[in-house]
């Protein structure tokens, strides 16, 4: 079964699929434990790869590369790639979706902001014409094998965020994103006119999206969950209160709790799994 086949049955399943933002290989390393399913989040991409902000700079050989590797550690998990507008002219868009699908991409996601791209959750956001957009979305549609597709719009006009969501829902692609939804009530306005098509959300921290459990989620008809920056933002943090009590303590190091705390054996054991025979192996991955 190919990836994009088993993702679309994942979120055709009940309940609302969980895909959690990796940003590198030691972050994927440790969703891979916890969740069946990972986000490769353009947000943090850009944010470890190049240090820059979201706005229109990863190359697009940089984010192939970086799912190969992914998908040689973890052979059966969900990967879902943000594309952001499939790097601005639909031919390389069409060859990115060739490529990702070969190496073994579950999906992917392709929004219809124009350049300058913002995060889906910052101000100042432009949409393309929606035909314009259209005519891209279907070339990859066409592209594609069994890939799946999430078509996504940055709209911030209320009118033309339900116009473009319905428009989109008419389409060949497998799944909707709304990005920057502001509440539950515009979910349920979304998920009305999106039919029966599978639905997406994006939650990201400090974003301007409501913070809702899955439970909460599967009520409002939300098929897929995406979580961008859980991993980035925790591990910012981390280091942050790590460095702070460093300097504090005049260089020396805190001691490593052998049950739980994290040394150089732990983290040598998380990534010999990467490895490993096993990973050949499917795991019984909690969500």
């Amino acid at each position: 079964m190919s990836y994009g086949k088993k993702l679309r049955e994942r979120i055709a399943g009940p309940g609302t699929t969980p895909l959690i933002g990796v940003y590198d290989m030691y972050s994927a390393s440790i969703a891979a434990k916890h969740y069946d399913g990972m986000f490769v989040s353009g947000f943090g991409f850009a944010a470890s790869y190049y240090g820059l902000p979201d706005i229109g700079f990863i190359a697009w050989p940089d984010m192939v590369a970086f799912v190969q590797r992914l998908r040689g550690a973890f052979p059966h998990h969900h990967l879902l790639v943000d594309i952001d507008d499939g790097y601005v002219d639909p031919e390389v868009a069409c060859h990115v979706v060739e490529g990702l699908e070969r190496i073994g991409a579950s999906g992917v996601i392709l929004e219809d902001q124009k350049r300058p791209r913002r995060c889906g959750h910052a101000d100042g956001k432009q949409v393309l014409p929606l035909e314009e957009y259209l005519e891209k979305l279907d070339k990859v549609l066409e592209t594609r094998t069994d890939l799946v597709v999430v078509a996504r719009t940055d709209a911030t006009d209320e009118h033309d965020i339900l116009h473009r969501a319905e428009r989109l829902a008419a389409t060949d692609a497998d799944v909707v994103l709304v990005d920057g939804v502001r509440s539950v009530e515009w979910i349920r306005r979304i998920r009305e006119v999106v039919g029966s098509k599978p639905l997406l959300f994006n939650q990201i921290a400090g974003g301007k999206s409501p913070r809702l459990s899955l439970g909460e989620l599967s009520d409002l008809g939300v098929d897929v969950a995406i979580y961008s920056t859980p991993c980035l933002f925790a591990a910012h943090q981390a280091m942050d209160s790590a460095l702070f009590g460093l300097k504090a303590a005049d260089g020396r190091l805190p001691e490593v709790d052998p049950a739980s705390g994290v040394g150089v054996a732990t983290s040598t054991s998380l990534l010999e799994r990467n490895i490993a025979r096993e990973r050949r192996t499917p795991e019984g991955v909690g969500v």
